[in-house]
């Protein structure tokens, strides 16, 4: 039969899966010899079994019984027993540390008759009966369903009527009072008594608790945190001891360093004459640890010295609750605590400089989440003042600028010197020159992975996307808030993509000193000294390479700064946009091959330059050139748009252009149903005459460039979308044709690998295939999420990804961390099969998850030689990659 419940004195900390976090380290505590009140954990095992039937596992309860008749042995005394008695305290305790998002209820074994005898034992008249009112709040609540807020309200009422500012201004008569009242409204709320049996109580509180693993607040705080649903919480049960016994007594937390910076010391918060949820519930204000000090000398060298056991012997910052009652001094909890990014790398670097820890421990200690946030200004909060609206973070940082609402006045004002906002319903590709040239982007639909968010990512721009409150009035040039309050273009704007929110003015920003470092190089003390001591040890131990998604010579080179090995991805497409358009026009509008060729013919020179400068930016490192992927009616303007522009000449009594005539006939024939699964990728090569021609000769000429300019470059061309062999046969032969001719013209030798992009399942399932044809490959993950799950990115989100979320279908959306099961099936397929065939293979990926941290982890192990991100996320991945090395090796222990 399964065990159930463990001693304290039986545990460890490396029992958490089992004991859960709260449990493990109280077990820890007690073999340190801290004083720990002593009590028992009724395991996750146990959770696990109760929320899969809904009963008590078998023999759960006879285990709680022998282990409480020890407790009560050992403390001398019955639990609730009338004239003395033994109180105890049931809270949760997940392996990973949810604090406040599940229950806890404290003075269990308090009934009519022991509240008496705790009045007796304790002296205390008034401490007796704020206990048991206490219990019968919390028991209320949280056990029997009682709306919590019908308690709050009896305690306003009270303190009103007494003309008491907060609780402790309430004599015992008044709780006793307030406890009666408490009573009612259980009853009364559930048509039961408060039970009078504390043995009830505590099997009550102990499922209770199971219960609340499943609670609103739990689940959004997992899937905000990335914690799975299956793991179920443990329940500590303890031996109560009261920080309400009067002046000499209390209860504080305590940090061994300081969770905002890093910084060593005593950091926390006490409460005299208060119970633990009193500290944390703010209902009065605490005052600083170092003031305990003065009040209770002897007690604060005891926290002290503790506190310096527990950093020693946890090696890391340890949060800590603990309670003085009557000038004893009981140490209630420990785990590793939670720190904001700052702290972690500025912690982590000083416990390896004092010998605690290793340098790859310390890399394992932090994380590329963390870095992100650093390299980001922010806002000062503290004056920012009310925001006009919220929406989702999609791209972190902090952003200020006049309000505009199309991509052409952006690049106007921009181009003026004025920053800017972009502020659109959604953004399309045809809104990429205005991203370019704005501070930040603000949609009001979308979510974390909608265009805007993915190229916003990318460049590095501020974005908040899907922000509900705001009617965004393009026409009028304008949006409006629920409020009512209107927001005309070229007023000024705050977008703060860390929050998600967007506030009135110009609030002041708080600068990055890590990306000066990252940009320029030049180190500072503190914070940024430990991130390049991270990105230093993560460099030195990772496998994957990293390399950039870049499109332009600036990305390129911002990239190489950032610490990138290459480009994994360069997109012609975006270097058709702009000023260019019109020559895509003229190409798509072609209808003879002259005029195909002279379309062509402008665009290569244009080309040229690009990829001549993207190979003098990554001189002597890889850059893989990806041929045009988009259909072709993405380089057209909108059908809506263009007809009703000819209607409205029409309607003028005048003749359209022919321009727009021929341009409205275009959009009509290229029409898709779903663009995505038409014509697009190595499609458009094989039926437009000429476009793979032009697009190679330029890169081929740039490589010439390069070469006769005394460079070293590294040019490599990636065919998109393929699905069968035979379409990367007929374009590999095309592609290998120009290369040559342009070699016997120039006299210089043409080395380009051609690869492929692996975005199909059909691409992975046949892999050893393909890799016959292909040099390289490339997962494009975006494009293989799509497909495999059969939705599109921009159309789903807005319509039932939050659904899915909250229903728990996807724990995280699958555009933002790989699905493993299914997408990362089959990059595992067509890595092991494109390896069989061609054993040389180059595999990389440089789709949005090869820059989240999670996602690198699972493509270190499956055995990709590189990643690619946007140049921002270069150092992210960097770290992770490093991290993902450590931990595939075990070459360090998580926290």
């Amino acid at each position: 039969m399964a065990r159930y419940v463990y001693d304290f004195a039986e545990g460890g900390r490396d029992m958490a899966d089992l004991l859960g976090g709260k449990g493990a380290n109280l077990a820890e505590m007690t073999r340190l010899g801290l004083p720990v009140p002593p009590g028992f954990t009724v395991t996750t095992e146990a959770c696990r079994a109760f929320l899969a039937t809904g009963a008590e596992p078998e023999g759960m309860a006879q285990e709680v019984a022998r282990h409480l008749s020890a407790l009560e042995d050992s403390a001398g005394r019955p639990l609730g027993a009338p004239d003395d008695p033994l109180l105890l305290s049931v809270r949760s305790g997940a392996r990973f540390s949810m604090p406040g998002m599940m229950e806890t209820v404290l003075d269990v074994g308090l009934t009519d008759d022991s509240v008496l005898g705790l009045a007796k034992a304790s002296g205390s008249e008034r401490f007796a009966w704020d206990s048991y009112r206490r219990l019968v709040q919390m028991f209320g609540s949280t056990v029997m369903g009682v709306d919590a807020s019908r308690f709050e309200e009896a305690m306003t009422r009270l303190k009103e009527a007494r003309g008491a500012p907060d609780d402790l201004h309430l004599d015992a008569s008044d709780l006793a009072g307030l406890t009666d009242t408490y009573k009612d409204l259980v009853l009364d709320g559930t048509g039961e008594e408060f039970p009078q049996s504390p043995a009830e109580q505590l099997r009550r509180a102990v499922l209770a608790v199971f219960r609340s693993w499943n609670g609103a607040r739990a689940r959004l705080y997992r899937r905000r945190e990335g914690i799975p649903d299956d793991l179920g919480t443990a329940v500590t049960v303890q031996r109560m001891v009261f920080g309400n016994l009067g002046a000499d007594s209390g209860s504080g937390v305590a940090f061994t360093r300081d969770p905002a910076t890093g910084r060593p010391g005593l950091y926390g918060d006490y409460l005299a004459d208060a119970q633990g949820e009193d500290v944390v519930s703010g209902i009065r204000n605490t005052v600083p640890l170092a003031e305990l000090e003065r009040l209770d000398p002897r007690s604060y060298r005891q926290l002290r010295d503790h506190m310096l056991t527990l950093e020693r012997h946890y090696r890391d910052l340890c949060d800590i609750e603990f309670t003085i009652e009557r000038g004893r001094l009981w140490m209630l909890q420990t785990r590793v605590g939670k720190r904001t990014a700052e702290a972690a790398f500025a912690i982590a670097a000083e416990l390896a400089e004092e010998g605690l820890i290793t340098p790859d421990e310390a890399l394992i200690r932090v994380g590329g989440q963390g870095l992100a946030r650093l390299m980001f200004p922010r806002f000062d909060t503290s004056v920012t003042g009310a925001a006009l609206a919220h929406g989702i973070p999609a791209s972190p940082g902090a952003a200020v600028g006049a309000a505009v609402f199309d991509s052409a006045e952006a690049v106007r004002r921009a181009a003026a010197g004025e920053r800017v906002v972009l502020v659109r319903q959604e953004t399309t590709p045809d809104d990429l020159p205005g991203m370019v040239a704005a501070q930040a982007v603000l949609t009001s639909r979308g979510g974390k992975t909608s265009h805007a968010a993915v190229v916003a990512r990318g460049m590095g721009r501020v974005c908040v996307c899907g922000a509900e409150e705001l009617t965004v009035d393009t026409e009028n040039r304008c949006f409006a808030t629920r409020d009512g309050t209107v927001v005309q273009e070229g007023t000024v704007i705050s977008v703060d993509g860390s929050t998600g929110a967007v506030y009135p003015g110009a609030a002041p920003l708080v600068p990055s000193t890590v990306m000066r470092y990252l940009e320029t190089g030049e180190q500072s003390a503190g914070v940024v000294a430990a991130v390049a001591r991270a990105l230093e040890q993560a460099d030195a131990v990772r496998r994957l390479e990293v390399r950039a998604n870049a499109d332009t010579p600036e990305d390129a080179a911002r990239a190489r700064r950032f610490g990138a090995q290459g480009v994994g991805l360069c997109r012609t497409e975006h270097m058709f946009l702009g000023e260019r358009r019109h020559l895509v026009e003229e190409m798509i509008l072609a209808r003879t091959d002259g005029e195909r060729d002279r379309a062509l013919a402008a665009l290569l020179p244009l080309q040229r330059v690009d990829f001549t400068g993207i190979l003098a930016a990554m001189d002597g490192l890889p850059v893989t050139v990806r041929l045009l992927d988009p259909p072709l009616h993405e380089f057209l303007p909108d059908h809506t748009e263009l007809a009703v522009r000819v209607a409205a000449t029409e309607a003028r009594g005048e003749l359209p252009s022919l321009r727009d005539t021929e341009l409205l006939e275009a959009v009509g024939r290229m029409h898709e149903e779903n663009p995505m699964l038409g014509l697009r990728g190595v499609r458009l090569g094989l039926v437009v005459p000429g476009l793979v021609a032009m697009q190679v000769r330029a890169i081929a000429e740039a490589v010439v460039a390069r070469v006769r300019a005394g460079g070293s470059p590294r040019a490599e061309i990636m065919v998109p979308l393929v699905g069968a062999v035979e379409e990367l046969r007929i374009e590999r032969a095309e592609v290998e044709r120009v290369l040559a001719e342009v070699s016997a013209e120039t006299g210089v030798p043409l080395p380009c690998p051609v690869g492929t992009m692996i975005e199909l399942p059909r691409a992975a399932l046949t892999a050893g295939r393909i890799a016959q044809e292909a040099e390289f490959f490339s997962f494009g993950t975006n494009d293989l999420t799509q497909t495999t799950w059969g939705f599109s990115r921009d159309d789903v989100e807005a319509e039932f990804f939050s659904a899915y979320l909250d229903k728990g279908v996807f724990a995280i959306s699958p555009f933002e961390t790989l699905d493993r099961d299914g997408v990362g099936r089959l990059v595992r397929i067509a890595v092991d099969e494109g390896r069989a065939a061609r054993p040389d293979l180059k595999i990389g990926v440089c789709g949005e998850h090869g820059g989240d941290p999670d996602s690198v982890h699972f493509f270190h192990a499956a055995g990709l030689d590189y990643v690619s991100c946007s140049p921002f996320r270069v150092p992210v991945a960097r770290l992770e990659a490093g991290r993902a090395a450590l931990e595939r090796t075990g070459g360090g222990a998580r926290w």
